[in-house]
């Protein structure tokens, strides 16, 4: 083991010195937090008044909302701060528990995409035993499950992080993750490497291969169908797979990073692609399904009275 030192913060060197800078970055964050918590805050709050909207479809879409404003808040009034602080130290309790918040927020998000196309399945290629199947307490419980299964797998992260003894506390980003926290510890990580494995094989096994299988059935139902079901199938299940993609997209760019050196980027796209699985989604994602989706469209024309 190399000589470990007890460090009480993480210093996030991602930051730099930007100089007058800060004070445009933060006013673009300032208005892109504000935005993601008023579009996102707006469906969830149309979902629930609205009761023609209490339906699987649109339920599933509410804990989509309810995560992506939680994700955010995991990092939004953080950069904020950093971004006008003249230290970006954080400690290693904020740190950890911002790991904590993001990693269950991302592999949410994976779950919430399984779920929603498992709904998208049944209401497609078993349409007569769609209310059968997916009673208000199937549609709980999956949603719940989705919650549950990330946050115990992500409490195990954590938990096997904190015993970590380290030889630095220098990140080269502008929010803790655990890939580079781990990265800087003297201790053994081999724990840590064999669970973020299992967690890798467990969120691809549980969510994405679910979510292909769904789309690859309804594919299949479509292509025997009438134009009138090709039609419903596409209205109702293109954002959902423009959100996949565009999320999946975003936790790419986060995990090549880590792995390949990125320093002959420019800086500010190396900062954009990092945290661009926490703004696009929550920024995109309500502003997609209220245009594309008739019904919260009009649901949101009727509550705010245009």
């Amino acid at each position: 083991m190399e000589n470990s030192t007890h460090f009480k913060v993480f210093r996030l060197a991602a930051y730099g010195d930007i100089g007058q800078m800060k004070y445009f970055y933060f006013a673009v964050v300032t208005v892109l937090y504000f935005v993601i918590i008023l579009a996102n805050a707006l469906l969830i709050g149309v979902i629930c008044i609205e009761r023609s909207l209490h339906e699987p479809m649109y339920l599933f879409l509410c804990a989509l909302f309810v995560n992506q404003l939680y994700g955010s808040t995991a990092l939004f009034p953080a950069l904020m701060f950093y971004l006008l602080s003249d230290t970006h130290d954080i400690s290693l309790l904020y740190c950890y528990l911002q790991v904590y918040v993001l990693y269950t927020y991302a592999i949410t998000e994976f779950g919430n995409s399984a779920v929603m196309s498992y709904d998208r399945y049944i209401c497609i290629c078993y349409p007569l035993q769609y209310n059968n199947i997916m009673t208000p307490k199937i549609v709980f419980g999956l949603i719940l499950l989705s919650w549950l299964y990330s946050f115990f797998l992500n409490a195990i992260v954590i938990s096997l992080s904190l015993r970590l003894q380290f030889c630095g506390n220098v990140l080269d980003r502008l929010y803790c993750d655990n890939y580079s926290v781990v990265k800087l510890a003297c201790s053994n990580t081999m724990l840590n490497n064999i669970w973020g494995l299992v967690v890798t094989v467990l969120s691809i096994s549980c969510t994405l291969f679910p979510t292909i299988y769904s789309y690859v059935r309804i594919l299949q139902v479509c292509l025997k169908s009438s134009k009138e079901t090709k039609q419903k199938a596409f209205n109702t299940c293109t954002p959902h797979i423009a959100s996949l993609l565009n999320f999946s997209s975003g936790c790419l760019f986060v995990i090549l990073q880590g792995r390949y050196d990125t320093a002959h980027l420019p800086p500010i796209l190396r900062s954009i692609l990092f945290v661009y699985f926490l703004i696009c989604p929550p920024l995109f994602n309500p502003i997609m399904y209220g245009i594309r989706m008739a019904n919260i469209r009009q649901a949101c024309k009727k509550v705010l009275r245009l």
